[in-house]
C-alpha cells in the first residue's frame, strides 16, 4: 500500500508528464485496435453491396437458396426419410443464423399415364405421361386464372387439382371433368379432376416459376404427404426446398459457417439420391476468407511506419521522464534499494497507465474506424453511410498486446537508469556530449543498407516481372517491403544526424567572430550537446518523412488508379449502338455465327459481308449533358504490310478535330501533345500514326509507305506520319505467352495503326464504330442514359468512366489504402505535437538554474527568448527540413513498392509518383502551427523564471 501511495504521489507530482505518456498509450491502443475493427467493417460493407450488385446484375435475389434431390427407387424407408429430410430442411435459417423471407418446399411424384374418364378407345392409345405436383405455400406463389382452390377434404377418392392453361388445352377437357391414371401394370385408377387453373405469381424472392409446358397436376400438400408419400400409391420422384435468406444479415466472421453448412446440406440431401444445390451468395462469400488475409497484410504493412513512430515517442517519452527522474533513482539505489524494488514501481506505474489507456484506447479506436469510413481519399472525407462497427473481443485482444509491448519499451529506460549509481550519474553528467548508442553501432548505416539491399531486390524482381509480362501475384509481396520506408527513414535520419554537428560546428567557426551573443551561445549548446537532441530531431525526422511518404503513396495509388480507368475507357463516357444490316438471323437453337469468316476458302454466299447501315451522329452530338462527341472504329483483326511481310494489329480510325476535343490523355506519355499529332495527320487522308513496336519491328520510319487490310478486303495504302508510344484505350504492354519459370517465354508487342475514319469506311469497309463522350461540368451520367431511352436508341455496350471511378473507390483495398494513409498523417502530426511540446518543457524546465544566470548577469529577456528561437531554428527547424527532404527521397524510392496493387501487365499508363502541393501545405502549416504554439508555451513559461528563485537552486 505504502509503494501504491508513493506511485500515485509522483505520477500526481508529474501529472503533465504522465499525461503525454498517456496520451501516446491511448492513441497506440487505439490505433492496433483500429486494425480489426476497420477490417471487419470495411469488408463487411464491401461483402454486401458486391451481395447487392450481383442482385442488379443477375436479377436474382441474392439470397435465394435452392436444393433438389431425386429420390432414389433403392431407398428404403423412403416416408421416414423424406419426413427426416423435411424437418432438417427446415431447420437452415437456424443453421445459417439469417432470417429467412421464404421457405417453400415442392415434392412430384413419379409420371404415370393418364386419360379422361369419358376418353375413347383412341384417345387412351395416345399416351399422356404427367405427375403429380405440391408446394407448401400455393396461394403465394398460384394466381388463380379460373376455376377454385382444391378441396382437400373431399373423401370420395378423387384429388382435386390446379393446372396450368397449357397443359389444360392439351388435355382438350373442361374444369371438373375426371381424368383416371394407371400406375403400372396396377388394376387400381387414381381419380384426378382439375378444379381450377393457375399461373404462377411474379415473386421476387424463390425464382419460382410454373412451367407452362409441363404436365404436372398440384394438388394439396397435406394431402400429398399422406396419400404420395406415407399412402405409396405412386412413389416420390423428385424434392426440393426454395429458402430466400436475408443476406442483408450476413456477417463475415460467419463465411466459414456459411459454406460449411452449405456442404452438409449437399452431403445430407445426396443420402436420399442426387442433389442439386444453388445457393446465389456462396460464389461471392468464397473470395472472401482471401480478401480477408489480403486485406490483413495490406493493413499491418500501412500500419507499420506509424506504428515505428508510435513506438519511438512512447519510447523518447519515457526516456525524458526518466532522465529528469535519473537522480532520484541513483539516490535509492545508493541507499539500498535494489533493482527489482525500483522496477517494480515502474511496472506498477506503467500498468496503471496501460489499463486505463486500454480501457479508452479502444472507443477511441472506434472513432478512428468512423474516420476511415468516411474517407474517399487521401485527407477527403465524404458523406457516405458510416461503416458498422461495434467493439469485439479482438480489438480488446490486440489492444492489450500493444499495451504489453508498449509497457516493455517504457520500462527499458527505467532498467538501464537502475544500473547507474549516484557516482556513475554524476560522471556521465561531467563527460557532457558523447556517441549516442545508435551512431556507436552504425545501426544508421545498417538500416539504411538493408532497406537500399531490399529495394534493388524488388526493382530487379518488377523489371522481370515487365519483361515476362506476368500477372501480379506471379510475384509474391513479402509484408516487409512495407516496413522498408519506415527503416530508411529511421536509417537515414539518423545518418544525417551523425554529419549534422560537424555541420554546426563548421557554422560556429566560420563566424565565430561575429555571432551575435544569443546565436553564439546556441551554437556552442548544440555543438558541445548534440547527443541531447538527437531524440527530438529523429522523431521529427520520422513524423515528417512518414507524413510526406503517406501523403504521396496515397496520390499516387488514387492518381494512378483513376488514371487507369480514364486511360482505358478513353473518354468519359463510350458507348455502341445498334446499326441496322442484312446478316441473316440466327437459327433457332443455334448459337449466332460470325458475319464473316476469317479463312479465305469460303463459299459465294458464306463469304458474303455483312452491309452495315450507319445511323444518324448528328443527335449524339446534340444530348444533354454531352460537350462533344467522337466517332472511333476499331478492330484488332487488321493486318499490315510492309515490304511484303503482314503482321497482325490494330487499327483505330477517328476524325482528328472531334477525338481531340473529346478525348482524355496524361500528359508526358508522347514525345509531343497529343493534339499535335493530330494536327500532323490531319491535313492528308491518308496519313496514320503507327506504334513503336511497328516501328522497331517492322523497321517503319516516317514517310513510309504501308498497306493495311483485314479479312476479305483489299489492302489499302497508308503513309507513316508519326510514331506513338501510347493512345487513348490502347495497352501497348507486352502479352505474354509463357509462363515466369519459362525459359522460352513469348513475350508479344501490340502493334497499333491510327489513321482517318472517312479514309478507312471509303477504302476498306463501314463498320460499327464506338461513340465517344466529353460530358460537361456537373453534368452527370443519367441525363445521357434517361435522353437515350427517351429517343429510344438501342445501346449495344456502354462504358461510363464515372462509374468505374465509383466502384474503384470502393474498392475494399483502396478504402483501406486512404483510410489508414489518411490516419497515419494525421496521427503523425498529432504526435509530433506532443513530442515537441514534451521535449521543450522538460527542456526548459533543466535549463532554469541557467536562465537564471544569464538573466542576473545582465541578458535582457529579448536575447533569451532570440537564443531559445534560434536553438528550435538550428534543431526542430532543421530537423523538420531533414525530413521534407528524407521524406520525397523515401517517396521517390519505395512508393513504387504499391505498383504491386496494380497487375503490371495492364498498368496504363505507367506508374508514376504523385506530389500535390496541397499536401506540403498542410504540412507546413501543421508545423508552423505546431512550432508557433511552441513557442508561445515556452515564451510564457520563460518570462515567469525569477531570478531569486533559479539562483536558489544551486550554484552551476
Amino acid at each position: 500500500m505504502a509503494l501504491l501511495t508513493m506511485i500515485l504521489r509522483k505520477m500526481v507530482k508529474n501529472c503533465w508528464l504522465q499525461l503525454n505518456l498517456w496520451l501516446g498509450l491511448t492513441v497506440c491502443v487505439a490505433l492496433f485496435s483500429s486494425m480489426p475493427l476497420y477490417s471487419h467493417a470495411i469488408l463487411q460493407r464491401t461483402l454486401l453491396k458486391e451481395l447487392q450488385l450481383q442482385q442488379q446484375t443477375t436479377n436474382l435475389y441474392t439470397g435465394m437458396m435452392r436444393i433438389s434431390t431425386s429420390v432414389s427407387t433403392k431407398l428404403e424407408n423412403k416416408s421416414t426419410k423424406i419426413s427426416q429430410a423435411d424437418r432438417y430442411m427446415s431447420g437452415i435459417p437456424q443453421r445459417f443464423g439469417l432470417d429467412s423471407h421464404i421457405v417453400l418446399a415442392e415434392k412430384y411424384s413419379r409420371s404415370f399415364k393418364v386419360y379422361a374418364s369419358d376418353a375413347s378407345e383412341q384417345e387412351k392409345k395416345k399416351i399422356t405421361h404427367v405427375s403429380i405436383g405440391a408446394i407448401s405455400e400455393p396461394n403465394q406463389y398460384f394466381r388463380l386464372i379460373d376455376g377454385r382452390m382444391p378441396d382437400p377434404k373431399r373423401n370420395d377418392g378423387v384429388y382435386e387439382a390446379l393446372v396450368s392453361q397449357q397443359f389444360m388445352l392439351s388435355l382438350k377437357r373442361d374444369l371438373d371433368v375426371e381424368f383416371l391414371g394407371e400406375i403400372g401394370n396396377s388394376e387400381q385408377k387414381i381419380r384426378i379432376v382439375p378444379v381450377g387453373i393457375i399461373d404462377s405469381k411474379p415473386d421476387p424472392y424463390s425464382e419460382f416459376k410454373l412451367v407452362q409446358s409441363g404436365k404436372m397436376f398440384y394438388i394439396d400438400y397435406g394431402q400429398f404427404g399422406r396419400d404420395i408419400i406415407n399412402g405409396g400409391k405412386i412413389g416420390v420422384s423428385n424434392l426440393q426446398y426454395r429458402f430466400a435468406l436475408d443476406y442483408g444479415q450476413m456477417n463475415i466472421d460467419r463465411i466459414p459457417t456459411y459454406i460449411r453448412e452449405s456442404n452438409r446440406v449437399v452431403n445430407y440431401m445426396n443420402s436420399l439420391g442426387v442433389t442439386g444445390f444453388k445457393f446465389n451468395a456462396l460464389e461471392t462469400m468464397a473470395t472472401y476468407e482471401q480478401k480477408k488475409e489480403q486485406l490483413n497484410v495490406i493493413l499491418w504493412s500501412l500500419y507499420s511506419p506509424v506504428i515505428l513512430m508510435l513506438a519511438f515517442y512512447l519510447y523518447m517519452s519515457a526516456n525524458l521522464i526518466i532522465d529528469k527522474q535519473k537522480i532520484e533513482i541513483s539516490v535509492l539505489r545508493s541507499r539500498g534499494a535494489s533493482r527489482l524494488q525500483i522496477m517494480v514501481g515502474y511496472t506498477a506505474e506503467g500498468l496503471l497507465l496501460g489499463l486505463t489507456a486500454l480501457a479508452a484506447g479502444p472507443f477511441v479506436g472506434l472513432y478512428f474506424t468512423k474516420i476511415l469510413g468516411a474517407s474517399s481519399g487521401f485527407l477527403e472525407f465524404v458523406n457516405r453511410a458510416s461503416l458498422q462497427v461495434a467493439l469485439n473481443s479482438s480489438a480488446y485482444k490486440i489492444g492489450a498486446i500493444a499495451v504489453a509491448g508498449s509497457l516493455i519499451l517504457m520500462l527499458l529506460p527505467a532498467f538501464i537508469a537502475t544500473r547507474v549509481s549516484i557516482v556513475n550519474h554524476k560522471q556521465q553528467m561531467a563527460h557532457g556530449n558523447k556517441l549516442s548508442f545508435w551512431h556507436k553501432t552504425f545501426l544508421d548505416i545498417i538500416l539504411v543498407g538493408v532497406a537500399v539491399y531490399m529495394l534493388n531486390s524488388f526493382q530487379g524482381r518488377m523489371g522481370d516481372l515487365r519483361k515476362l509480362a506476368l500477372q501480379s501475384d506471379s510475384l509474391r509481396t513479402d509484408p516487409l517491403l512495407f516496413l522498408m520506408p519506415a527503416l530508411f527513414v529511421l536509417g537515414g535520419g539518423l545518418l544525417v544526424l551523425r554529419i549534422y554537428p560537424w555541420f554546426i560546428r563548421l557554422i560556429y567557426w566560420m563566424g565565430r567572430r561575429f555571432w551575435p551573443p544569443a546565436l553564439y551561445s546556441t551554437l556552442v549548446q548544440i555543438s558541445r550537446s548534440s547527443g541531447q537532441y538527437l531524440t527530438i530531431m529523429v522523431f521529427l525526422i520520422m513524423t515528417v518523412a512518414i507524413g510526406l511518404f503517406s501523403a504521396n503513396a496515397a496520390r499516387t495509388i488514387n492518381g494512378n488508379m483513376e488514371d487507369k480507368i480514364r486511360y482505358e475507357t478513353g473518354a468519359d463516357m463510350v458507348l455502341e449502338i445498334n446499326w441496322e444490316n442484312d446478316a441473316p438471323p440466327p437459327m433457332m437453337g443455334a448459337p449466332a455465327q460470325p458475319a464473316v469468316k476469317d479463312s479465305d476458302d469460303q463459299s459465294p454466299a458464306e463469304s458474303k459481308r455483312v452491309q452495315y447501315t450507319e445511323p444518324p451522329f448528328l443527335p449524339m452530338t446534340k444530348l444533354s449533358g454531352v460537350e462533344s462527341a467522337a466517332r472511333v472504329f476499331g478492330t484488332d483483326k487488321a493486318f499490315i504490310n510492309v515490304a511484303g511481310g503482314d503482321s497482325g494489329t490494330s487499327l483505330i480510325g477517328i476524325d482528328t478535330y472531334e477525338f481531340g476535343q473529346t478525348t482524355w490523355m496524361r500528359g508526358g506519355l508522347l514525345n509531343h501533345p497529343i493534339n499535335a499529332y493530330l494536327n500532323l495527320i490531319a491535313s492528308d487522308h491518308k496519313a496514320v500514326l503507327i506504334s513503336r513496336s511497328i516501328a522497331d519491328q517492322l523497321h517503319v520510319k516516317e514517310g513510309d509507305r504501308i498497306g493495311v487490310k483485314w479479312s476479305g478486303l483489299d489492302e489499302t495504302g497508308f503513309i507513316v506520319y508519326g510514331i506513338i508510344d501510347y493512345w487513348p484505350g490502347w495497352n501497348p504492354l507486352p502479352q505474354s505467352g509463357g509462363s515466369a519459370n519459362s525459359e522460352e517465354a513469348k513475350v508479344a508487342l501490340p502493334k497499333l495503326v491510327v489513321g482517318h475514319l472517312s479514309y478507312i469506311q471509303n477504302n476498306l469497309a463501314l463498320e460499327p464504330y464506338k461513340i465517344w463522350f466529353k460530358l460537361k461540368d456537373g453534368a452527370t451520367s443519367k441525363q445521357v442514359y434517361d435522353e437515350l431511352a427517351q429517343k429510344k436508341i438501342q445501346v449495344v455496350s456502354l462504358s461510363d468512366t464515372n462509374q468505374e471511378l465509383i466502384k474503384s473507390q470502393n474498392d475494399p483495398f483502396r478504402l483501406a489504402i486512404n483510410g489508414v494513409m489518411t490516419l497515419g498523417f494525421v496521427i503523425s502530426m498529432l504526435i509530433s505535437f506532443f513530442g515537441y511540446l514534451l521535449f521543450w518543457i522538460l527542456t526548459l524546465s533543466g535549463r532554469t538554474l541557467q536562465y537564471g544566470v544569464l538573466r542576473a548577469i545582465g541578458i535582457s529577456f529579448s536575447q533569451i527568448v532570440g537564443m531559445l528561437v534560434s536553438e528550435q531554428i538550428l534543431t526542430s527547424g532543421a530537423a523538420i527540413l531533414i525530413g521534407v527532404l528524407i521524406g520525397n527521397t523515401v517517396s521517390d524510392l519505395f512508393v513504387p513498392l504499391f505498383e504491386m496493387s496494380f497487375n503490371p501487365s495492364e498498368q496504363v499508363p505507367p506508374f508514376q509518383i504523385i506530389h500535390q502541393l496541397s499536401d506540403y501545405l498542410q504540412l507546413y502549416g501543421t508545423v508552423a502551427f505546431m512550432l508557433t504554439i511552441g513557442l508561445a508555451i515556452l515564451g510564457i513559461r520563460l518570462s515567469r523564471i525569477k531570478i531569486h528563485q533559479a539562483l536558489k537552486l544551486g550554484e552551476e
